[in-house]
C-alpha cells in the first residue's frame, strides 16, 4: 500500500469514526435535544432514509469548511477541538454553580465523588490490608476491574507495559 493510499485510507476511517461519534451524540442528546425537527432534515413531515443521508452530508459539509469535497487533517481537527471546547464550556457552566466564572477544587471534587475515588481504590485494591498498594496489587485490581467491563484494559493496559 502506497503511502498516499494509506493515508486516504485512515482519512475516510476517521470521517467515518467522526460521523459515528456525531451520530451517537445526537441519539444520547449530545449539543441540543435530538427531535423530530433535527431528524426530519427535509421538513417532509416523516423521518426516512434520505434525512440520514442529507445529516450525514451536513456533517461532512460542516467540517469540510472550504468546500473543496475533502476533509483535510486540518479541518477535522479544527471540528473536533470546535467540539470539544463546546462540551468543556458545557461542562464548565455545570461545575460553575454560581456563575461567578470560576470553580474551586470542592465543586470539582464535588462532582467526582468528593475526591473520595483513590481512597476507594485502596481500600479495595489493597488485599493484605498494608494502607496501600504495592505494583502487584494494582495490577491484580486492574485485571479485576478489567474483567469486570467486559476484558477492556486488562493485561495490555498494565502499568509500565
Amino acid at each position: 500500500m502506497t503511502n498516499t493510499s494509506l493515508k486516504l485510507g485512515l482519512t475516510a476511517l476517521l470521517i467515518t469514526a467522526g460521523f459515528s461519534v456525531a451520530e451517537a451524540q445526537d441519539r444520547r442528546q449530545g449539543p441540543g435535544p435530538m427531535d423530530f425537527a433535527t431528524l426530519d432534515v427535509d421538513g417532509s413531515g416523516e423521518i426516512d432514509a434520505s434525512d440520514f443521508d442529507a445529516g450525514r452530508a451536513n456533517r461532512f459539509a460542516d467540517i469540510d469548511t472550504n468546500n473543496d469535497g475533502q476533509i483535510t487533517e486540518a479541518e477535522f481537527i479544527a471540528h473536533m477541538q470546535a467540539q470539544a471546547a463546546e462540551r468543556a464550556t458545557e461542562m464548565f457552566a455545570r461545575l460553575d454553580a454560581d456563575g461567578d466564572g470560576s470553580v474551586s477544587r470542592d465543586a470539582i471534587e464535588a462532582r467526582q465523588g468528593g475526591g473520595r475515588g483513590g481512597e476507594r481504590m485502596i481500600q479495595r485494591a489493597d488485599t493484605d490490608n498494608s494502607g496501600g498498594v504495592s505494583a502487584e496489587e494494582f495490577d491484580a485490581f486492574r485485571e479485576q476491574m478489567a474483567d469486570r467491563r467486559g476484558g477492556k484494559g486488562g493485561k495490555s493496559g498494565k502499568r509500565g507495559g
